[in-house]
């Protein structure tokens, strides 16, 4: 293994990024790099977590790929930033911070002659999901990683709350794992995005597990976390200028703004834990999609 350090940003929101990426606070992020025992050039495959931090079910992920002959980097964004957990505020590290790692990631990446960043996948859970669904958005991908992008998208139970005004994504193959009874992040939302983006000639995959909840691949039984975000009834609108609105039209386009746009939108309680079928389900599938599409040789 071998920790990689890279420059990054901290864009609160996607705004941020098309506006005013020059004026937003430098941050340096690190990532965990382990490759496989045998010698080659290796595919990629960069892993984001979720609202909690890194759990052992993520790392299971990341050692069922190497096992196959990828290389694996674990994106630590929020240690990075001295942040332990955002459930129930979501402000200190945000969904585009963490894309901005990712990207950055990639290209720090392309200096290892060992990697193949033309066959690199993104996977990640909840907050990481989000990661690994927006990173196939053309506007951010264009506006951070003009040169770099992902060959291959693989979210689990992502945020799908706020459909893009411009509904354009990369020519990568994005599939989604969400989980039936989800009342953190609804399966209904990203059911609603892929329809969108069908509509504008996308063909976004998804998976729904039946009677899955929030974090379906873990051990754990399903409990209550009274702290969290419920969007089960929540929904909101992404425009071309790269502001998260209500469908009101209320922006969150501050950490204030969006505390009192959420009091309005989400509950608070949502529940979360393992579904033993969707967890033997999920864990297989990602291996095929993996492989499948980094073509792993």
């Amino acid at each position: 293994q071998e920790i990689v350090v890279f420059d990054s940003k901290n864009p609160f929101n996607f705004y941020d990024v098309f506006n005013r990426i020059d004026n937003i606070a430098d941050q340096k992020v690190y990532g965990i790099l382990t490759k496989p025992d045998t010698a080659g050039v290796f595919p990629i495959i960069i892993g984001v977590a979720g609202s909690v931090g890194w759990g052992g079910h993520h790392y299971g992920y990341l050692e069922r790929y190497l096992d196959m002959g990828f290389a694996v980097l674990s994106l630590h964004s929020f240690k990075s930033r001295s942040v332990e957990s955002t459930v129930g505020e979501q402000l200190s590290v945000t969904i585009p911070m963490v894309i901005y790692d990712a990207f950055m990631a990639l290209s720090k990446l392309s200096d290892d002659s060992t990697i193949d960043t033309d066959r690199a996948g993104i996977t990640g859970w909840s907050l990481g999901g989000g990661v690994a669904l927006f990173t196939a958005w053309s506007p951010i991908q264009e506006v951070i990683s003009p040169n770099f992008k992902f060959a291959a998208h693989l979210p689990f139970y992502p945020p799908c709350m706020a459909i893009p005004d411009e509904l354009r994504f990369t020519n990568a193959p994005v599939h989604i794992l969400a989980g039936e009874i989800d009342d953190w992040v609804p399966a209904a939302a990203c059911e609603e995005l892929i329809e969108a983006a069908n509509i504008s000639g996308y063909d976004i995959g998804i998976t729904v597990y039946p009677d899955a909840s929030h974090s379906f691949d873990r051990s754990m039984d399903v409990v209550l976390d009274n702290d969290a975000y419920s969007f089960t009834d929540c929904r909101m609108k992404l425009s071309n200028d790269g502001v998260v609105s209500l469908l009101n039209g209320f922006p969150l386009s501050s950490p204030t703004l969006q505390k009192i746009g959420l009091v309005f939108c989400a509950d608070k309680g949502a529940h979360w834990g393992g579904n033993k079928d969707a967890r033997e389900r999920s864990s297989a599938f990602a291996i095929d999609f993996m492989t499948k599409y980094l073509q792993i040789r």
